[in-house]
C-alpha cells in the first residue's frame, strides 16, 4: 500500500486509491461519585476557601463533576469507555490491532496507560502507547491513528482520552479546583473507502509552557517541586481563543470546505466564554456548538470525546453530518480534526 504524503499542519493528503479512517462505534464513562458546585462549595468551605454555585457557573458554565474514588485509575475508567465504543462499533475487542491513549494522568511512570487498557481487554500483540499533549491529547491521538490506518498499519484503532485531574488538584486555589473533573471516552477507527476523517492539524510552542502546568516531578522516590496543578487563566483563555480561530482555517482550508458546511463544533470543554468567544469569531450559533462542559467539567484529554459520544447517544450528531473537533492545552498545544461522520 502507498503510503500516503503528509501535508503541511499535520494532514494527511490521499493517494488515488486511498483509504480513510471513520468512526465505527463512541463509548464514555464517568465516574459514580457527582459533585455538585453547591457540594464543592461546602467542602471548600471547611478549610476557609470561598466560592458558589453562580460564581462557579457565571466564569464556566460548570454545575458539576465527577470525581474517581482513590483506588480508581486512568485505565480502570478508559477500559470501560472502551468498552462501550467497542460494542458501539458492533466488533470484539481481539478486533482491535492499535490502541493509542492520549492522558496527562497515567497509572503509572511506566508501562503506558494504553498496555493497561490493552491487558483489561484481555487483547495484545497490536502496539498500544500514550499521547501526552494534555487537553489537545485526544486530538493528537485521533490524528495519529488516522495516519497509522491511512498507511496501512492498522485496521482498527482504539483511541482513548482517559484522566483523573482530581489528583492534580490543590483544593485551596479556587481558581482551579472547581474547573476539572475525571472521566473517559472513547472512539473505534476503522478502516473505510469513504471519509471519515477529512484533514488535521495539530500544533505546539513550548514558549507558553508556564501558564499551565503540573511542575512537580518523581525522583528518588521523592516529589520535587510543585505537585498540583497551575494556570494563569487569562493567558490561556487568549491563547486558545486565538489557535482555535487559526486551526478551524487551516483544517477547512485543508478540505476545500466553508464554515458553514460544519454540522457540529465539537471543542474541548474547557470554558463555556471559550467557547462562545470561538463561535462567534466564526459567526457559528451556539445551537452548533455541542456543550457538555456543565455536566463534567474540564476533563482535559478526555472532554473531546465524552461530548462526542454524549451527542451521538443523545441523538444530536447523526451519520452524514460534518464534524469539527478542536482541542487546545498545556505545553502550549493545540489542533483539529474534520469529521465527515
Amino acid at each position: 500500500m502507498t503510503t500516503s504524503p503528509l501535508v503541511p499542519g499535520g494532514g494527511v493528503a490521499n493517494p488515488a486509491n486511498r483509504v480513510f479512517a471513520r468512526i465505527a462505534g463512541t463509548g464514555s464513562h464517568l465516574p459514580p461519585r457527582c459533585l455538585s458546585n453547591q457540594a464543592l462549595a461546602d467542602q471548600l468551605a471547611q478549610d476557609g476557601i470561598e466560592t458558589s454555585d453562580a460564581w462557579i457557573v457565571e466564569r464556566t458554565g460548570i454545575r458539576q463533576r465527577h470525581f474517581a474514588e482513590p483506588d480508581v485509575t486512568s485505565s480502570m475508567l478508559g477500559a470501560e469507555a472502551a468498552r462501550r465504543a467497542i460494542e458501539a462499533a458492533g466488533c470484539q475487542p481481539q478486533d482491535i490491532d492499535l490502541i493509542i491513549c492520549a492522558t496527562s494522568t497515567p497509572d503509572m511512570v511506566f508501562p503506558s496507560t494504553a498496555c493497561l487498557i490493552q491487558r483489561e481487554l484481555g487483547i495484545s500483540g497490536g502496539p498500544a502507547f500514550d499521547v501526552q499533549a494534555v487537553c489537545s491529547g485526544f486530538i493528537y491521538a485521533l490524528t495519529l491513528a488516522d495516519a497509522m490506518i491511512r498507511t496501512g498499519a492498522a485496521r482498527k484503532a482504539l483511541v482513548v482520552g482517559a484522566e483523573v485531574f482530581s489528583r492534580l488538584l490543590n483544593f485551596k486555589d479556587r481558581t482551579t479546583c472547581v474547573l476539572f473533573g475525571d472521566g473517559a471516552g472513547a472512539v473505534v477507527l476503522e478502516a473505510a473507502s469513504e471519509p471519515g476523517i477529512v484533514a488535521s492539524a495539530l500544533h505546539a510552542d513550548g514558549r507558553h509552557a508556564d501558564i499551565l502546568c503540573t511542575p512537580g516531578a518523581i525522583s528518588g522516590g521523592q516529589v520535587l517541586g510543585d505537585p498540583f496543578l497551575r494556570m494563569e487563566g487569562q493567558a490561556v483563555f487568549k491563547l486558545a481563543v486565538s489557535a482555535l480561530d487559526t486551526t478551524t482555517a487551516e483544517v477547512l482550508a485543508q478540505a476545500g470546505r466553508s464554515v458553514e458546511s460544519v454540522d457540529w463544533l465539537i471543542l474541548h470543554q474547557a470554558n463555556i466564554r471559550i467557547m462562545q468567544t470561538a463561535a462567534k469569531k466564526l459567526k457559528l450559533p451556539m445551537e452548533r456548538v455541542l456543550v457538555t462542559v456543565d455536566r463534567h467539567g474540564n476533563t482535559s484529554a478526555a472532554s473531546i470525546p465524552l461530548a462526542l459520544d454524549f451527542g451521538i447517544r443523545e441523538g444530536r450528531i447523526t451519520r452524514g453530518q460534518s464534524l469539527l473537533l478542536e482541542g487546545m492545552g498545556g505545553g502550549f498545544t493545540w489542533g483539529g480534526v474534520l469529521i465527515d461522520y
